[in-house]
């Protein structure tokens, strides 16, 4: 890959779970050649603590995670962005900033971790789930040629990573 530094942004709608995992995931996998933001359209302004512990477990970064506006991205100083990713159905569905820079999107929904109801055990492996298929999605977005693939494709290829696994595309969103 090239030693060009790619801006990424992970969105959700409270900005405490996925989005939370997708950042420390790429902080860590695609360190040499991304940088990895998160932010959601109504933060609830602090982290699952499930996904901290999570994240501990499995030796990916906590220390600068937090809860933030997707406001902060949005401005004339915020870093600009190469990627756009949505990791819920809600924040997929909402009318987002205008990106400066003409970001790549896609939408890449996975069920919400913090929604499950039970015991801490049950609610700790929705979290492992989650995490296991963000990461499975962000190795193969790390593994894309982005310097040699032409944006049409690259789209498309995108919007392929978000229908794997653990995918909520096409779920009946009904009840």
């Amino acid at each position: 890959m090239s030693d060009c530094i790619y801006n990424v942004l992970f969105l959700c709608t409270g900005n405490t779970a996925r989005s939370i995992l997708a950042e420390s995931i790429l902080r860590k996998d695609g360190h040499r050649n991304f940088r990895a933001f998160s932010a959601g359209s109504q933060p609830k302004g602090t982290v699952n603590p499930f996904a901290i512990k999570v994240l501990n477990r499995l030796d990916y970064p906590t220390a600068e995670l937090r809860s933030k506006s997707w406001e902060e991205f949005a401005g004339s100083d915020a870093p600009v962005m190469d990627f756009v990713f949505t990791v819920c159905d809600n924040a997929a569905g909402e009318s987002c900033p205008v990106w400066p820079g003409q970001p790549m999107t896609a939408h890449w929904g996975i069920e919400d971790p913090a929604a499950v109801e039970g015991t801490d055990i049950e609610k700790e492996a929705a979290f492992v789930a989650a995490f296991r298929y963000l990461k499975n999605r962000i190795a193969a977005f790390t593994s894309l040629p982005l310097v040699s693939i032409d944006r049409l494709s690259l789209g498309t290829r995108l919007r392929d990573i978000g229908r794997i696994d653990g995918s909520t595309f096409g779920q009946d969103r009904a009840g």
